[in-house]
């Protein structure tokens, strides 16, 4: 009988050798696996009373808001009671006619891909640990925390509040992420002027409590896994920041969970994924809502998906200590 303590160890030399290789789970999966190395299997109690998880549409009367941001001036108050209801009832909306050129969500898109299929030894000069780092490659940032690993590479550039310096984020990336950082960081400031309005406040008002100047854009790379169904592409989390905004392939994958089923967020051609962060209903007195949501593992892919998610910020970039940093990799 192989003891507990003997199983913890060996679980943590597997967690040693794959932090240590530097390649992400896009490594194990070029190494040609048929099935998924222990670490990344999820625990059966962990998914005890689980929805479904097939990857098919769930069958629900919810469905995930879509909000026009074309002509917001003379249809404001529309918008406004649109997302007003999206953000009190689901926490989650699309938004279509957000500003953001094709040209832009595409190249953003392509070069996150390109990013992460650059050779594993080029990749690896980004591989980090610990906090402090405005670019940082890795794979499961908590690796040594959660039950079990996710399946995803994840590559993470922190653009504010301080002044950032392009030449230190990867050249196959560095000018699309500004360009889209840029446009991205403008429809945050949008859509912080019409929430701030759905809680009957002055449209800066949200925008006055820096809500938006701690952006952190994240590209997650999730391969193709010869057993999704034993794991997950990321596990069910909320977002402790004040609110995300992401981009998404055609593959789909994010679930979110509404009166405890769980149900797709479809891609929809040129839309972004908009969602209420943890912080973001702290200061809304709970009116708005911060939901968990999951994205899972599928044996199509890769899935790309590009989240910018407005933090909380303070002097040195530091987080409230009730916050763990390593929450802000997840999406």
């Amino acid at each position: 009988m192989v003891s507990g303590n003997s199983r913890n160890q060996d679980r943590l030399q597997q967690l040693k050798a794959f932090d240590e290789s530097k390649a992400g789970v896009k490594g194990i999966v070029d190494g040609g696996i048929t099935k998924i190395p222990p670490i990344f299997v999820r625990p059966q109690e962990d998914s005890a009373g689980d929805g479904p998880s097939s990857g098919q549409p769930t069958q629900t009367q919810f469905s995930i808001p879509v909000v026009d941001l074309a002509d917001t001036a003379g249809r404001h108050d529309d918008v406004v009671a649109r997302v007003r209801l999206a953000a009190e009832t689901v926490g989650f909306f699309q938004v279509v006619n957000h500003g953001i050129p094709k040209r832009v969500l595409k190249e953003m898109l392509k070069a996150a891909r390109d990013f992460h299929e650059l050779p594993r030894e080029v990749k690896a000069e980004y591989y980090r640990t610990g906090p402090g780092w405005t670019v940082k490659f890795g794979s499961n940032f908590d690796l040594y925390k959660s039950r079990f690993a996710n399946w995803r590479d994840s590559l993470l550039c922190v653009m504010g509040p301080d002044p950032i310096d392009p030449q230190e984020f990867p050249v196959v990336c560095r000018d699309i992420t500004m360009e889209y950082s840029e446009q991205v960081d403008k429809l945050g400031v949008t859509l912080f002027e019409l929430l701030s309005e759905a809680l009957g406040l002055k449209s800066e008002h949200l925008i006055g409590m820096d809500c938006a100047k701690g952006p952190v854009i994240v590209s997650h790379y999730y391969p193709p896994c010869p057993e999704p169904e034993l794991t997950m592409g990321t596990s069910q989390h909320s977002d402790p920041s004040f609110l995300t905004i992401l981009l998404q392939d055609h593959v789909g994958g994010l679930q979110v969970l509404c009166e405890n089923q769980w149900i797709d967020v479809p891609p929809v051609a040129e839309a972004l994924v908009v969602n209420i962060g943890d912080l973001l209903q702290l200061i809304s007195n709970d009116k708005f809502i911060s939901v968990n949501h999951r994205v899972l593992a599928k044996n199509e892919g890769p899935r790309i998906s590009v989240g910018c998610f407005f933090r909380h910020f303070s002097p040195g970039n530091s987080l409230p200590q009730w916050v763990s940093a390593l929450d802000y990799f997840k999406l």
